[in-house]
């Protein structure tokens, strides 16, 4: 399933949207939009992201996404609303300005959730029903592993890798370019991986696919997803 700016730009998807973001770490709507802290410390996920990069990731990169909301937001339609709303409602605009206020919504709505789902202590597998999912979907966790790598390289140049569901309501890995992201069709987002190099290079330079298998294998706390799967 090819995910672009034009299947966004059709979609509706508010309500669902607002129903999956991962709150727990969003503590107000409306601007100014504060960045949530770190669920974790910055050496926690060492060695698979250094503490470095995790710095740099989130104190740089993710900042700025929500300093950039913060001011092209301010005086608009946007300012009252809560991210995961701004998200939704400005993928529905071709407007340049809401097109840039949907890049940087989308960019920080991801990495909250990106973070989140890295919180230390809970299991590096799927179990229960999540598990009978993957590995009806993808055989098991090693072929969820290798169809992630894989769908990664149908990316090109920025963008995500999402576990979210199908046109049928089942199970899959989606790439997304840039700042995409399922909620903006109205898909949930269960698990995202990020395949921008500021998220992988320092550690691991052009080796994006090493990023993958080690995020994957070693990183995710499988009790959050499972959470977002029963939202």
């Amino acid at each position: 399933m090819d995910i672009t700016r034009r299947t966004i730009l059709t979609a509706g998807a508010a309500t669902a949207a607002v129903a999956i973001f991962p709150r727990p770490h969003v503590a107000r709507a409306a601007l100014p939009l504060a960045q949530p802290k770190l669920p974790f410390a910055e050496a926690d996920l060492a060695p698979v992201i250094s503490a470095r990069a995790v710095g740099l990731h989130y104190g740089k990169h993710h900042k700025a996404y929500f300093d950039k909301l913060n001011t092209l937001a301010a005086g608009t339609r946007y300012a009252d609303m809560e991210l995961a709303e701004i998200v939704t409602e400005a993928a529905r605009s071709k407007a340049a300005a809401d097109v840039k206020i949907f890049n940087n919504a989308a960019q920080a709505w991801n990495h909250v959730a990106y973070w989140d789902q890295f919180v230390p202590g809970g299991p590096n597998r799927p179990t229960g029903k999540p598990a009978a999912a993957v590995n009806e979907t993808f055989g098991d966790y090693d072929g969820f592993i290798k169809r992630a790598v894989d769908v990664s390289d149908t990316v090109f140049g920025t963008g995500w890798v999402w576990l979210t569901r199908d046109d049928d309501n089942r199970l899959a890995l989606v790439g997304y370019e840039d700042g995409n992201n399922p909620v903006a069709v109205g898909r949930p987002a269960y698990l995202g991986v990020d395949i921008w190099e500021h998220a992988y290079y320092l550690d691991y330079e052009n080796r994006k696919a090493e990023h993958i298998r080690a995020v994957l294998d070693r990183l995710v706390n499988w009790r959050v997803v499972e959470e977002r799967m029963k939202a």
